[in-house]
This record gives C-alpha cells, sequence and structure tokens, in this order.
C-alpha cells in the first residue's frame, strides 16, 4: 500500500513568515516604535503619503523609511531628501511583495531606539502584500481616485484587513469619475471600522487630519513609548 502524503506548502511558508515577523514585532514594540506597512498599486502615491507626512510630522515625531521595491533606489532617496531620519532600500529582484525576513538587514541598518516611526513602503501591488505580515503595529492602504471606485470589489482583502485607509489624489475626483458613495458603501462591506482620509498630495488637502490621526496612534497607550 502507497502512502501519499500531502505538504501544505503555503501555510508552512507563511507560518515561517509569521514566525519572523513576530521578531519583527518584538523588535519594534521593545523601541516603541510604531511601524505602519503601506500596502497600495504602483503610482498610487505611497512616497508622496510619507513625504507629505514627514511635512507635517516635522519637529514632532522622528520618522524612519523602509522602502520595498523590484529595483532602484529612487523612493529611498526621495525620502531622505524630505527629511527622514533613515532610510534603507530592499530590492525584491523580482518579487512581488516585501516578507519579513527581508527586514532583518533594515532594521540593523535603523537605530530604532532614536525613531518614534517607522514607514514600511511595500512593493506596489493590491494582492501579494495582503498576505504577508512584517511586524508591523498598522497596515495601510492607499488608493488613488485615479485607479478608479470599484477596486474594493475587485481586490477586498487588502481593503479589509486595512487598519487605516488613504483616498489619495482627492483632488482629480471630479476628473475620473470617481464615484465617492459607491467607494464607501464597498469599502465598509468590508470593513466597517479603519478610518479613511481623503487626501491630496499635490495640494496638501487632508494632510493635516491624516497626520493628526496619525500622532494619536503615536501618542497611544499600548505602544508602552519609551523616553529619548
Amino acid at each position: 500500500m502507497t502512502l501519499v502524503h500531502t505538504v501544505a506548502v503555503g501555510k508552512r511558508l507563511l507560518d515561517g513568515n509569521d514566525q519572523q515577523a513576530a521578531v519583527n514585532r518584538a523588535r519594534f514594540e521593545a523601541a516603541g516604535t510604531l511601524a505602519v506597512n503601506i500596502m497600495a498599486s504602483p503610482g498610487a502615491g505611497k512616497t508622496s503619503v510619507i513625504i507629505r507626512t514627514l511635512d507635517a510630522l516635522r519637529g514632532q515625531a522622528r520618522v524612519g523609511v523602509i522602502e520595498g521595491d523590484i529595483a532602484g533606489r529612487i523612493d529611498a532617496d526621495r525620502v531622505l531628501a524630505a527629511g527622514a531620519a533613515g532610510a534603507v532600500q530592499i530590492n525584491t529582484g523580482g518579487n512581488c511583495h516585501l516578507e519579513a525576513h527581508m527586514l532583518t538587514p533594515a532594521l540593523d541598518a535603523l537605530d530604532l531606539s532614536d525613531l518614534d516611526l517607522v514607514f514600511i513602503e511595500n512593493v506596489g501591488n493590491l494582492v501579494c502584500p495582503t498576505h504577508w505580515a512584517l511586524g508591523e503595529a498598522l497596515k495601510l492602504c492607499v488608493l488613488s481616485t485615479a485607479e478608479g471606485h470599484d477596486k474594493p470589489v475587485k481586490y477586498p482583502e487588502i481593503f479589509a484587513v486595512s487598519d487605516v485607509i488613504v483616498l489619495n489624489k482627492i483632488d482629480l475626483i471630479d476628473l475620473v469619475d470617481f464615484e465617492r458613495a459607491r467607494f464607501y458603501e464597498s469599502v465598509r462591506v468590508l470593513n466597517p471600522h479603519a478610518p479613511i482620509f481623503e487626501i491630496s498630495c499635490r495640494t496638501g488637502t487632508g494632510v493635516v487630519a491624516w497626520a493628526d490621526w496619525l500622532r494619536q496612534q503615536l501618542a497611544a497607550p499600548a505602544l508602552n513609548r519609551k523616553e529619548r
């Protein structure tokens, strides 16, 4: 009699990733650093959101950035020029998402004890990053109005798991036939509680409200923040 064994490769991969994510999370928590995993499609404005946030938090929080891209370091250079306290580029070489183990050298390179906040800009993709925990405290989904109001219907999981959603390029909403009511309705079916911030990185509209919310997360007692 021949025995057939089924190996759940996907589950094993995610289990290993989750173990490393727990290690990363412990490092962030020990340093009292808030980690935010930014997920979005290419061109939604992830880096622009970071740059606008850096400006809004200037003098109030020390911010580091981990940039995930398939290739290049354009975005890492941009956030450093915008005032990030530190930036590390991770090139995946084709991988469509960051994985927890990829952060190890980045966390070694950043002095977490001197940072209040770390943005982890994931590879541009609305599917793959959803499944791979990185040790973050918050998942942020950025969507631009130019992508259309139907994205929560087409890519439900990323909106369902997000702790906060930023609708970017709100200045274009009347030019791209984005139906705000349908967007909110489809998001709320998936995620009743995540706050949604409408912003424009070009004009600055809505950035203050978004930054104020982020400050509240930085001040949350659960972070057990250290005096620095």
